[in-house]
């Protein structure tokens, strides 16, 4: 769950930046800049003699430099896609008079259908808890565009196969970090290639959603993935904190001991208080007295913190976070967007 949705957290500095660039436009006197080329490729801007280098300007906003990034490009690619899509559509043999609306319907979506079933099932998923004639309407419009959509992207991917087309703009590169995986729990093998670390919160429902990505990659990947669990309950889910102690004592009983505690967790995350956490703890099959003597004793609250203010310093504002072999992912992503990174460097 992201802190406030869409909050980021300031430095000073950089929050008196923001305050200097609102309030601009009401005095007489502005911040004097002189755009030059770059003496290096590093080099960011020159104060007083010194040079000021990417990474002393955009330390902590790394991760929101990239989302604006992949956005432009998105939008780039976007335009690209719709000037080919044009191009293989007046070059198919079949179109001849037809408008680009009754190609799309004959040709290209002419399989797109869309049943009372699936409305169901996005209405299932969605957790509509009712449906009128009018929001069934609406909920089959929506699937029918995406189904489109989907239909598009797979005509123009068979077109493109015939004649693959060459791109010249650079793909943004996700900012990479130092994380450390310490003596955190973790699955696969300790030398793997590649290591997977998750900060996450045992409260949070976009967790729960990662955690069945977590699964997926453990299933693709096996041990040729190391993926490393780390806890970053957030302040405002009242009962995160101790779910992560919990999850710490299971895991002094194994490691695997520690991921059928993550699973049961947020399968049931409305079970969270430690009576609850108990009963957990019973169904894994762990050594209760053991157990409980860690739980009531808070013996790895000090853990906890010490892992929260590690992802705090590391640029986690959200949960859940990933870091691919240091590449940040934020949130619930599908786990193509891990292939993509994980694939790459198992190749290498």
């Amino acid at each position: 769950m992201k802190i406030s949705r869409r909050a980021v957290v300031l430095t000073s500095a950089t929050a008196l930046a923001m305050v200097l660039i609102a309030c601009s436009n009401k005095v007489d006197s502005k911040p004097s800049f002189i755009f030059k080329k770059a003496p290096s490729k590093e080099a960011v801007a020159k104060v007083n003699g010194t040079i000021l280098t990417e990474g002393d300007v955009f330390k902590g906003i790394e991760s929101e430099i990239y989302e604006a990034e992949k956005k432009v490009f998105e939008l780039k690619m976007a335009k690209l896609k719709s000037i080919l899509l044009q191009r293989y559509i007046d070059a198919h043999p079949s179109k001849k008079a037809l408008t680009n609306d009754q190609f799309l319907e004959k040709f290209i979506a002419t399989k797109v259908k869309v049943s009372e079933k699936d409305i169901m099932a996005f209405a299932k998923e969605r957790k509509i808890p009712q449906l009128n004639d009018e929001l069934k309407k609406r909920i089959k419009m929506f699937l029918a565009d995406s189904k489109k959509r989907e239909a598009i992207e797979s005509w123009l991917g068979e077109q493109m196969a015939k004649s693959p087309v060459e791109v010249y703009m650079p793909k943004p590169k996700r900012p990479v970090f130092n994380v450390k995986v310490g003596d955190a729990p973790f699955y696969g093998a300790a030398d793997a290639k590649v290591t997977v670390v998750e900060f996450s919160d045992f409260q949070c429902p976009y967790c729960s959603k990662a955690a069945e990505i977590v699964g997926q990659i453990k299933k693709k990947y096996g041990k040729k993935v190391k993926v490393v669990f780390k806890n970053f309950p957030l302040p405002f889910h009242t009962d995160a904190f101790k779910a992560a102690e919990a999850a710490l004592c299971a895991n002094d009983q194994g490691q695997k001991k520690f991921w059928k505690m993550h699973d049961i967790m947020f399968a049931e995350q409305d079970k969270l208080k430690v009576d609850g956490l108990k009963a957990k703890a019973k169904t894994i099959g762990l050594d209760m007295k053991k157990f409980e003597t860690c739980l009531s004793s808070s013996k790895h609250a000090a853990k906890v913190k010490e892992t929260m203010e590690e992802g705090k310093n590391t640029g986690v504002k959200s949960t859940p976070t990933f870091f691919v072999n240091g590449q940040m992912i934020n949130g619930a992503q599908p786990l193509s967007v891990f292939s993509e990174i994980i694939d790459e460097a198992l190749a290498k």
